[in-house]
């Protein structure tokens, strides 16, 4: 399975809201409260479609979300211009070991994203090599290997740090925007009880209640 896992936003939702708010202070899960006052890494969330690019030791394709995703035809020419002169550095880099780049398709044609660049393309925010996270320095390692964009780092703090900053509004590294938040880690990789990543989302838009 190399589908991505869910990333958790931070509160809970008042269902009975119409608008469906966030209820401030109730967290999501009980790793997120528990964690709240340690340091975590925050980086930029791209507002864009989920990618997955699985390399077999021979092949290289091209998934959405889920298996079941299809991508824009016009993402899918930008990931094949960018992805298949890699064939044999992947060879060689990887020696035939399962690879999974996670990130996001952006740009001009999908959701919003001309604000970020003209034409459809990829941004990076993961890596697995096996049955192994790569660590955001690996990430970025392999990134620039590839010749590939990865998402920004934004900071370090604790949870409610991250939410001051998205209630102020965060402003994108991309432009003069508001940024869709953040995605936060641990500063160091946790699981929870069920073996999943601990990581959080925090979107500015879920901050501007009333």
């Amino acid at each position: 399975m190399t589908e991505y896992h869910k990333i958790q936003t931070i509160f809970k939702r008042d269902m009975d809201h119409p608008q469906k708010q966030l209820i401030i202070g109730d967290w999501s899960t009980p790793e997120f409260e528990a964690l709240s006052d340690c340091r975590w890494e925050f980086t930029e969330k791209i507002d864009g479609t989920n990618v997955r690019i699985i390399w077999d030791g021979q092949n290289i394709a091209y998934r959405g979300r889920t298996d079941r995703a299809v991508l824009p035809i016009d993402l899918l020419k930008a990931l094949q211009v960018t992805f298949e002169p890699l064939k044999t550095q992947f060879f060689d880099d990887f020696n035939c070991k399962q690879v999974v780049f996670y990130g996001e398709g952006y740009g001009g044609k999908i959701q919003k994203g001309q604000k970020y660049r003209e034409e459809p393309g990829f941004i990076l925010f993961d890596v697995r090599i096996g049955h192994w996270w790569l660590t955001r320095e690996s990430v970025a390692e392999i990134a620039g290997r590839f010749g590939l964009d990865v998402v920004p780092i934004r900071g370090d703090g604790t949870l409610w740090e991250a939410v001051e900053q998205a209630c102020d509004g965060i402003t994108s590294l991309f432009g003069d925007f508001e940024a869709e938040g953040y995605v936060a880690r641990p500063k160091v990789e946790l699981l929870d009880r069920s073996g999943q990543r601990i990581i959080a989302k925090i979107k500015c838009r879920d901050f501007r209640q009333g």
